[in-house]
């Protein structure tokens, strides 16, 4: 069965403009296909579940903390999907390694919100076979403060709605995956 739809705005066009800065990984490429590593394993596909390296720079100078996501609008659900939400991670780390994103115990500081499985980690791209491509929109945005007023039970649009009146920049690598 295909489940044929428009494709989903770019979401980030849809908020206020901010500064931009810059995220290179070395596991996934900006319009790329997401390397099986980077795939769920379950649910219909098979991959390695484990988060991509990410490093960034150029960041706004009044930066002082980081929330890094993975976001894919292209679910088949009017809201989305979010695989990965790691929130107050402080302003001198700029980059996270390959898989830190197993717990909180593999970061270099913050900490993780539930994503759409209900997981404290990072979920990897599992779209229902037939939909086509889905985007995957890995986001570093750059922080005005120490920390966001939150605690690791809110939701990814608790989070979501704290960046709308805290982002200075936004750093974003966007890489495909399909079956």
């Amino acid at each position: 069965m295909s489940l044929e739809r428009p494709t989903a705005p770019d979401p980030y066009s849809l908020l206020p403009s901010v500064a931009s800065f810059t995220v290179t990984s070395a596991d996934v490429a900006d319009g790329g296909a997401l390397p099986d590593a980077q795939v769920f394993n379950g649910m219909g596909v098979s991959g390695q579940n484990i988060s991509p390296q990410l490093s960034w720079s150029g960041a706004p100078d009044a930066t002082l903390s980081y929330v890094v996501t993975c976001f894919d609008p292209d679910a088949p659900i009017p809201g989305g999907f979010w695989h990965w939400i790691v929130a107050n991670i402080p302003a001198s780390v700029t980059s996270l390694d390959t898989g830190a994103g197993a717990s909180d115990d593999s970061l270099p500081g913050g900490f993780h919100i539930a994503n759409d499985l209900g997981m404290k980690a990072y979920a990897g791209s599992a779209p229902p076979a037939g939909d086509g491509d889905h985007r995957y929109y890995f986001v570093v945005h750059a922080v005005d403060v120490d920390a966001l007023e939150i605690d690791g039970s809110v939701s990814p649009a608790v989070v979501s709605f704290n960046l709308a009146f805290h982002t200075l920049g936004r750093a974003i690598i966007t890489p495909v995956f399909g079956h």
